[in-house]
């Protein structure tokens, strides 16, 4: 009999997460979903038509360390393992230039992008050492490579994310744990669509530039790279920042 797999979803709600989901299920993963909202998540999981004996919808901040801890501990308790964590929930907050930057935009964003995917990491670590195996797969950006006008915040947020991946991947590789990190360009989300409107807002449209292939990419195609990194095939790659951009950071 084979082995009951768990895969731990955060932003399990956004367009890129209900696709992670989706892929690791059709791979025959028991599923945690995660997400600010209890509700939503449950209808999730109803429209992906998850069974319910392979999916768990867990309502989570991640940037409250207290309930961080209480449901990892709930996760293990219930599943016995983790064997993927896909840190996908992340927020842009508003754009400005940096003088017209709210602090309180600024804090908001590293508490979630930075703090959230930080704790993820630091509670979902024991149980993968544990095991001697696991994969973990963050969130950079290509905002997070290069510094783009008006993203004070969150570009440096994926930056940060970037760097954590390579430190603890560092740290753990020995133990068995891998940890990597996907950094996308535009994607066809309502993320997407709020940024453009934000953009439009600042009259700087112009700016947005898609790369030689000319269109955002599709939230599966992001779940596609995801579940790769998490994967056997790519079981000799740590601490690497895969590029999903469609070439947008050759222009």
């Amino acid at each position: 009999m084979e082995e009951k797999r768990v895969s731990v979803i955060t932003g399990a709600c956004g367009g890129i997460g209900r696709e992670v989901v989706k892929k690791f299920y059709d791979h025959g993963y028991h599923v945690v979903l995660l997400d600010m909202d209890l509700p939503r998540l449950e209808q999730a999981a109803g429209e992906l038509g998850l069974d319910r004996e392979r999916a768990s919808c867990w309502a989570l901040d991640i940037s409250d360390e207290g309930q961080v801890k209480d449901t990892v501990a709930a996760i293990r308790s219930k599943l016995g393992r983790i064997d993927v964590l896909v840190n996908t929930a992340g927020i842009v907050g508003r754009y400005d230039k940096t003088v017209d930057y709210p602090f309180e935009n600024f804090r908001k964003i590293y508490e979630v992008n930075v703090f959230g995917t930080f704790l993820m990491m630091q509670n979902v670590l024991p149980a993968m050492v544990e095991q001697q195996s696991g994969a973990i797969v963050n969130f950079g950006s290509v905002s997070g490579m290069r510094g783009y006008t008006l993203e004070v915040g969150y570009g440096s947020s994926k930056w940060a994310v970037i760097g954590m991946t390579q430190n603890v991947a560092n740290e753990y590789g020995g133990e068995g744990v891998r940890v990597n990190s996907v950094s996308p360009g535009w994607v066809n989300t309502g993320m997407m669509k709020r940024t453009l409107e934000n953009y439009r807002e600042l009259g700087r449209q112009e700016e947005i530039t898609l790369g030689p292939c000319k269109r955002p990419a599709e939230p599966s195609e992001i779940a596609d790279a995801v579940y790769f990194l998490a994967s056997g095939e790519a079981s000799h790659i740590n601490g690497a920042n895969l590029v999903v951009d469609g070439g947008m950071l050759l222009g």
